[in-house]
């Protein structure tokens, strides 16, 4: 079994309860996380029943607390976002972050493709850590998305939603058709979302996980 729970904003008790009542195989976390410590810290009564990965979302870079708590933590490794790993028994591939508009906001063209374009625009006055500015920390830039497309996975977790919620975007559709997946996951939005009149056009099942809700692989809430 695997658990998908929607933005926790620094609350996390509900994930713990879920996890010792239920003993899922993994947890996936779909952004939003801001913890107030480091997220092994925060998740440590589960960290030997379950597997904890997550993607991160636009709020994991509002300030450097938020930030280090998540990449800088000890499950920094466990983020999804551009990559695919088999986790019990699925092929997961995770987009986290947001489009925005100083780097892309489809349908229109990327402005910047990669991240080291940005930096030669931006300049070094507005370089964080030497790197991308704070907020860029959870932008997505096409090449991560790219990546992805070339791509084969059953599952697709996200923050931003698809074309099926009204602010939604038809990129992240594009990208699980060319993945072939069969189910998304997205946070971000805070409503419980099940997709299903829209199957048939989109060619896979779509959930959109509430406020610090929590679904099963079918999108079965299992706190509500």
């Amino acid at each position: 079994m695997i658990l998908f729970c929607g933005d926790p904003h620094g609350y996390f008790e509900h994930i713990i309860e879920a996890v010792q009542e239920r003993r899922p195989e993994a947890v996936i976390l779909l952004g939003d996380l801001q913890p107030k410590r480091p997220m092994e810290v925060e998740l440590a009564p589960i960290l030997t029943l379950t597997d904890v990965w997550f993607i991160h979302g636009n709020h994991d870079s509002d300030s450097e607390t938020d930030h280090d708590n998540v990449f800088g933590s000890g499950l920094a490794e466990r983020n999804l976002h551009g990559r695919v790993v088999e986790i019990a028994g699925q092929r997961i591939a995770g987009l986290g972050g947001v489009f925005r508009g100083k780097v892309w906001a489809p349908p229109a063209p990327a402005i910047f493709e990669h991240p080291d374009q940005y930096l030669a625009h931006c300049g070094k006055g507005n370089f964080w850590r030497k790197g991308l500015p704070m907020t860029h920390r959870s932008t997505i830039f096409p090449v991560v998305y790219e990546h992805l497309k070339s791509q084969r996975a059953d599952i697709l977790v996200t923050h931003e939603a698809g074309s099926a919620h009204p602010h939604g975007f038809a990129a992240i559709d594009e990208l699980a058709r060319a993945m072939g997946v069969a189910r998304t996951f997205h946070g971000h939005h805070h409503n419980q979302f099940d997709y299903s009149a829209d199957r048939a056009r989109l060619g896979f099942s779509a959930f959109g996980v509430g406020f610090r809700g929590i679904v099963d692989i079918d999108g079965r809430s299992s706190n509500q």
